[in-house]
Order: C-alpha cells, then sequence, then structure tokens
C-alpha cells in the first residue's frame, strides 16, 4: 500500500513556517503544482557555493530521502535548475539562504 502523500503546497508552507522558526531565510524561486507538485530546494550558503536536493526514495529502506540533484558553484547550480523547470512546469523550487548550510530537511516531519 502506498504511502499517504502531503499535498506540495501544504508542504512547502509547513516548510516556510519551521524555516522562520528557525531564523533561516526562504523564499518560493517557482511555485509549482498545489497537489503533486515535486519540491526542489536549493541551499544557497551565501559564499558563491549552492546545492539542490530532491526527494527521492530509498529502495532499500522504502522511505522518502533528500538526495542532491547538483552542487557547486551557485550559477551551474542555477543552471541545473533551468534545466529542471524546462522539463517540469510543476515543480516548486524553494531557495534557502544559510551561510552555516542549515537546510532542516533532516527533521522529523521533513524527511
Amino acid at each position: 500500500m502506498a504511502e499517504p502523500r502531503l499535498a506540495s503546497g501544504i508542504w512547502v508552507a509547513a516548510y516556510l513556517s519551521r524555516l522562520r522558526l528557525a531564523d533561516i531565510p526562504a523564499f518560493v524561486v517557482a511555485r509549482g503544482d498545489d497537489t503533486a507538485g515535486a519540491i526542489l530546494i536549493k541551499l544557497n550558503t551565501l559564499d558563491g557555493q549552492a546545492r539542490v536536493f530532491q526527494r527521492s526514495y530509498d529502495l532499500m529502506s522504502g522511505e522518502r530521502v533528500w538526495v542532491i540533484l547538483s552542487e557547486g558553484p551557485e550559477t551551474e547550480v542555477d543552471e541545473a535548475l533551468a534545466r529542471q523547470r524546462q522539463m517540469d512546469r510543476d515543480v516548486w523550487v524553494i531557495e534557502v539562504e544559510d551561510r552555516a548550510g542549515r537546510h532542516l530537511l533532516d527533521e522529523e516531519g521533513l524527511r
């Protein structure tokens, strides 16, 4: 039986609230489909570097995990995001800005 999924728009709103409570700046770069849009998280460490996380499934455990889709110079990461947006117009892109690299994706309820 498939695990029930939270609508993308609700998950994004909850994620932004969690970040706000932790004093981590974040904003929606691209709004995707409210119900089933994929979600990409860009972590900008404000030093010219960035990484993008994408939700995936761990085939061994069957659990959902966040994996790195792209990382490196911010310009290259932005190009990778642009390619993803060209392939899927329903994708959400959330940018998190934190010099320490905090993104909260490993916290309970966000995995």
